[in-house]
């Protein structure tokens, strides 16, 4: 199998391409946000593309290793006829990068284009509301050679996408994939919107193209549609050439050239990249790839990180921010930026378990409690009676209780079951409210169990 993505994904600015209507769309009644210039009226001449999108597309194509196009950068007319596309064309620019990588996947190139409106064919409307925002349009080789590749990139180019703070990210992607198996034509997939979704397609169209090859039946070059619902492809036309399109320069558009002072203040005042940050973090703390990638998840996070770990041992504040924290923002369903947790809670909290202040068990009760509070953790663990630890007397009279009232447990852990030993430092630790060690409680009842 060979596989390349063409991903499209809006980018984050408050006007659009080439006027000055909102990009609220989804937020706007439809076909409010429109102008003669996003309708393409006859007569309606473009303005000068958005600077925040030229911006943008660069500094994205720098994120993304790409060289930036040296020469002038114009925008062409792409010619086809969809009910989305008032004008018969959709403005798209040259490459303004090319030759990037992310991750052994090399990028072909980076263009910006504008969106087309949305086309709703079961109501026979058009929503032009969409029409002549800003998409970032990247081009990948064909080096993916399996569906789980292709899902794991573009994991990847949506982490770069949002820590760029340029793109709105995977709600807004639109991916066509090209795919074609050994003996075969290539195929290209549209209407695919999810990463979940590229991988089903892809999935689905291995085990198509591979029975026709069984049989001996020619696979033609085509264009086919996914359908989400079916989780299935079916055809929608022959497979056009850049020739099909009809390319011309826009003549309403004058070139555009990337200046060097512009493309390295861009690159100065750029966020690295998350693929980057991830082997720096390996390299430079030491932590696991595994610790590191979830750490780097989002660029709040990652930040928080660095932070925590001028003050904190970085080996025990990965454990504690990859399993705990991550644990608790995923259970909210929220981000770490939006969490309300600071970078001052996390080191009071691994101070508090460090010092033995509180136990590990009792600190994961209190991060639980952190989102969204504005209490210290020292001030959270107070109210749920977590402070101080047990001395080694009250976990020894606790020990005694747990193996008196639960004979059974003694008998099935004499017995050589495994889980009668968990069962009895639970008992434990309810009885000293998780104030006792785990570790010293499971020696505690090694010993008194002989």
């Amino acid at each position: 199998m060979k596989c390349g993505l063409e991903i499209h994904v809006q980018l984050e600015t408050d006007s659009k391409l080439f006027c000055d209507c909102r990009t609220n769309y989804q937020d706007a009644p439809a076909n409010t946000n429109i102008c003669f210039v996003c309708l393409n009226q006859p007569g309606a001449k473009p303005y000068p593309p958005n600077e925040d999108a030229v911006n943008g597309a660069i500094k994205i194509a720098l994120m993304l290793g790409c060289k930036i196009a040296e020469n002038e950068t114009y925008f062409m007319r792409k010619h086809y006829d969809y009910p989305d596309l008032s004008s018969g064309y959709q403005r798209t620019s040259i490459p303004i990068g090319y030759e990037g990588n992310l991750n052994g996947i090399r990028i072909r190139e980076v263009h910006l284009e504008e969106d087309p409106g949305q086309y709703k064919p079961d109501l026979g409307v058009v929503d032009f509301n969409r029409s002549g925002i800003s998409l970032i349009e990247i081009v990948t080789e064909p080096d993916m050679t399996s569906p789980e590749e292709a899902r794991t990139f573009l994991r990847e180019l949506i982490r770069v996408l949002e820590y760029s703070g340029s793109a709105r990210g995977e709600g807004t992607m639109r991916a066509d994939v090209n795919i074609s198996l050994e003996g075969g034509k290539r195929a290209e997939i549209k209407n695919i919107n999810s990463i979940k979704g590229a991988y089903k397609a892809l999935k689905y169209e291995i085990i198509r193209q591979k029975n026709l090859l069984r049989r001996g039946v020619e696979i033609k070059q085509e264009t086919r549609a996914f359908l989400e619902s079916q989780m299935i492809t079916v055809p929608m036309r022959l497979k056009e050439e850049a020739d099909d399109y009809r390319y011309i320069p826009d003549p309403d558009l004058p070139p555009m050239v990337a200046e060097d002072e512009q493309v390295e203040c861009i690159k100065e005042n750029m966020p690295e990249p998350p693929h980057i940050k991830s082997e720096r973090f390996i390299e430079e703390y030491g932590i696991a790839e595994e610790y590191s990638k979830v750490i780097t998840s989002e660029l709040a996070l990652a930040d928080a990180y660095e932070e925590v770990a001028k003050k904190i041992d970085p080996l025990f504040a990965a454990l504690w921010m990859r399993d705990e924290l991550k644990r608790v923002l995923n259970y909210n369903k929220m981000g770490f930026a939006d969490s309300g947790i600071t970078t001052d809670n996390i080191v009071e909290l691994l101070k508090l378990i460090h010092d033995k202040k509180v136990t590990p068990k009792a600190a994961k009760k209190i991060i639980e409690k952190m989102p969204k509070n504005k209490d210290s953790p020292a001030k959270i663990a107070e109210g749920l009676g977590l402070i101080g630890v047990s001395d080694e007397e009250s976990v020894l009279k606790a020990v005694k209780q747990a193996i008196d009232e639960n004979p059974q447990a003694v008998s099935d852990y004499h017995e050589g079951k495994k889980g009668a030993m968990n069962f009895l430092i639970g008992q434990v630790m309810r009885l000293t409210r998780g104030k006792a060690d785990p570790g010293e409680t499971a020696k505690f009842l090694s010993e008194a169990l002989r």
